[in-house]
């Protein structure tokens, strides 16, 4: 019994080629037939989206076994419509209580684990279904593998199992061009009888921390190069590699050098290139089309996993609860109703329409599109009750059903679609509402305006804004912190004395703030002398400046929009309240990883100083013979002359090693919508600001230990 890899046509971006290899997986891996272009919209409104391909045929009724990780990937791009679609009836766990349904094919997804392996050797044992049709998110290791045969000959099942198969999609893709790995199961750390400190399954703690063995860092770079390695088998393309020497970005990319090289060798040596993960690369696609795979660690940068963002997603990420697509909002309080009122969730994705073209616009921006939006809605209502006689789109039951013909059709047609359309202008109502309340309480529009001119800022104008009296009560202890960090990292070296930390760090304690993470950071960059974002002055890396004093303006804006936004159904526009804070919009400026990216895939518009940086990473090309290596740019034992030769790239992948974070995204996004260049940005995990205040808070108390 051998594992077998299916991959489909690769459609445009990587959300959309998870999206098809997941729906060829539910559909007994035959793949779908799309009804439209991949990157057509769902429902004919401009970026509203992308449709799901639909199977080809009519679908066979199946069920479909997961477990907690392979229910998040699918989760993410999914609804349960889209499983029904493809014959899935029931949905169930691997690890629960099932009851046999002998005439049903079942579809297994899940994670290659012993517990999965032996739980799956019992459902066969105990005849559960029909046939089963077996995928692991990852490759199946060899040793499960005879695991499984064993006990499937053993017990004399072997005749229902149709298929086994790897599917090489461990990782999740909340948005078209954004990715994460799928997180480590969870295991215990216990070594012999001596219980190991508990540590967050976090790769930057993981690979930071002088508590970690060499063992587990090893464990964890190859965990990062499979997760990584499954993102360029479902692309399909074989990509160029490089990454800064000497740190986690490095080995990550040696490893996964390997791994490409071993498919592209098995392929070769099976003389059957429809197996193969790389398929696509023989069908005449050339050296200049092929992607750059562009690997970073995440001291590269720290700054922007800290700042305070202003665009939608960011906003969204660091003041509301967000995974895998779905957003919580805490309860509003309402006088009127005693009773605690329940958290409301919203699903966020590709085929919201709103959050698809807003995702990542400035928040003063998307208030203005909100009301664009209504008020697009308002018209098309009022013309179809207007032909169809109803006083009201949501009561079907005024319809007159003696009016013309025509009429009704339209009807019939439109209201379903302005029925979704209004359910999802008044999710982005609320949502809009709880950040604006986030936005007063916080402060977060004084708090972006100060970090956006952090290099105008001195010692004394932050050490005044950590301590000056707001209306709405004080900053947060977190906030001041993360003030006071993307401040010490945005400083040149040596630029603070030891009484301006020794200040900054009695305002933080006098705060209630943990300041641990301060000492992890104050001694990382001792120790490495990092370069953080906006560490120069006067290049295109340095940080926005939008001048002092504009908080005030910013926050009076938000004050009266947050007074009328609830009340948008009812009155007038937003453009008075908009135009306000219209000319605080962050500034086009490029954070570090960014600037990289650049460097490598257009060196025309890079810096001297990017390329200078760039010029040493190192080159590895997965398709090219090992001994050819050394005369490329950056490769590994190449000397300094090659180093003149740089590559142009109009597709890219850009990942670090440590974390993904909203704003970093937001960034390089917007300059790849400029340049015209597709590039697709993921981490390890995606933390937003607080979480990763926490991971560098526990990194700074093992420090201490």
């Amino acid at each position: 019994m051998a594992t077998t890899a299916a991959k489909q046509l690769t459609p445009t971006t990587l959300q959309q080629a998870q999206t098809s290899a997941l729906l060829a997986l539910l559909n007994l891996n035959s793949p779908p037939e799309s009804s439209q272009p991949p990157s057509a919209p769902a429902t004919g409104k401009k970026g509203s989206g992308f449709s799901t391909p639909k199977p080809a045929g009519p679908p066979v009724w199946k069920i479909l076994v997961l477990d907690q990780q392979t229910k998040d990937v699918l989760a993410t791009v999914l609804r349960v419509s889209d499983l029904r679609d493809v014959g899935i009836t029931l949905h169930v766990q691997l690890h629960s209580l099932r009851p046999p349904l002998p005439d049903v094919p079942a579809v297994y997804f899940v994670s290659p684990t012993l517990s999965n392996i032996r739980r799956i050797a019992e459902d066969l044992r105990k005849n559960l279904y029909e046939s089963f049709h077996l995928n692991f998110v990852e490759p199946l290791p060899r040793a499960l593998l005879e695991e499984l045969a064993a006990s499937v000959a053993q017990d004399g099942t072997g005749e229902q199992v149709e298929q086994v198969l790897d599917q090489y999609l461990s990782f999740i893709a909340p948005s078209p061009s954004l990715f994460s790995l799928l997180p480590p199961a969870a295991t215990s750390t216990s070594t012999d009888s001596q219980p190991a400190p508990i540590i967050p399954l976090s790769t930057y703690t993981l690979l930071n921390s002088p508590s970690s063995t060499e063992q587990q860092i090893e464990e964890e770079i190859e965990r990062v190069a499979s997760g990584l390695f499954s993102v360029v088998a479902t692309l399909g393309h074989v990509p160029f590699i490089r990454a800064p020497r000497g740190n986690a970005a490095e080995m990550v990319s040696k490893k996964l050098e390997i791994k490409i090289r071993d498919a592209i060798l098995t392929a070769s040596r099976s003389h059957g290139s429809s197996t193969s993960l790389f398929a696509q690369d023989t069908t005449g696609l050339s050296n200049l089309q092929r992607p750059l795979l562009l690997i970073l660690d995440r001291n590269v940068d720290l700054v922007s996993m800290l700042s305070h963002g202003w665009t939608y997603q960011a906003l969204v990420s660091d003041c509301l609860e967000l995974k895998l697509n779905r957003v919580v909002l805490p309860p509003q309080p309402n006088a009127s109703t005693p009773v605690p009122l329940s958290k409301r969730q919203y699903d966020l994705d590709a085929k919201d329409f709103f959050w698809a073209r807003n995702a990542a616009n400035p928040f003063p921006q998307v208030a203005e599109e909100i009301d664009t939006e209504l008020n697009k809605y308002k018209s098309d209502a009022a013309e179809v009750t207007r032909s169809t006689g109803m006083s009201d789109v949501g009561d079907v039951a005024q319809l007159d059903l003696s009016t013309n013909a025509a009429h009704l059709k339209t009807a019939i047609t439109q209201l379903p679609e302005l029925t979704a359309r209004k359910a999802t202008l008044d999710a982005h109502m609320n949502i809009a509402t709880s950040l604006l309340d986030q936005i007063k309480k916080r402060g977060l529009d004084e708090l972006f305006s100060t970090e956006e001119a952090i290099n105008k800022q001195t010692i004394n104008s932050i050490l005044e804004t950590l301590r000056a009296p707001r209306p709405d009560g004080a900053f947060t202890p977190a906030d001041k912190l993360r003030l006071v960090l993307v401040f010490y990292l945005s400083s040149p070296d040596n630029a603070l004395t030891k009484e301006d930390i020794s200040e900054l760090e009695k305002e933080l304690k006098a705060a209630g703030a943990d300041v641990g993470a301060f000492e992890y950071v104050r001694r990382t960059r001792e120790i490495s002398r990092m370069t953080m974002s906006g560490a120069g002055s006067g290049t295109g890396t340095a940080t926005p400046n939008l001048g002092g004093g504009q908080g005030g303006e910013l926050f009076k804006g938000f004050s009266a929009l947050g007074n009328r936004l609830t009340d948008r159904l009812k009155e007038g526009g937003l453009e008075n309240l908009i135009s306000g804070v219209r000319n605080f919009l962050p500034t086009n400026k490029l954070l570090p990883v960014t600037r990289l990216a650049e460097a490598l895939m257009d060196s025309s518009l890079a810096s001297n100083q990017s390329l200078q940086e760039t010029d040493d990473y190192i080159f590895l090309d997965p398709r090219a013979p090992r001994h050819t290596q050394a005369g490329m740019p950056g490769a590994a034992g190449g000397s300094g002359a090659n180093r003149g030769r740089r590559m142009a790239f109009v597709e890219g992948i850009v990942f670090v090693v440590g974390g993904a974070g909203y704003v970093e995204y937001g960034n390089l996004e917007e300059w790849a919508k400029k340049t015209g260049r597709r590039v697709t940005y993921g981490g390890t995990e995606i933390v937003d600001p607080g979480g990763f205040v926490k991971i560098l808070e526990g990194l700074g108390t093992v420090g201490l230990d």
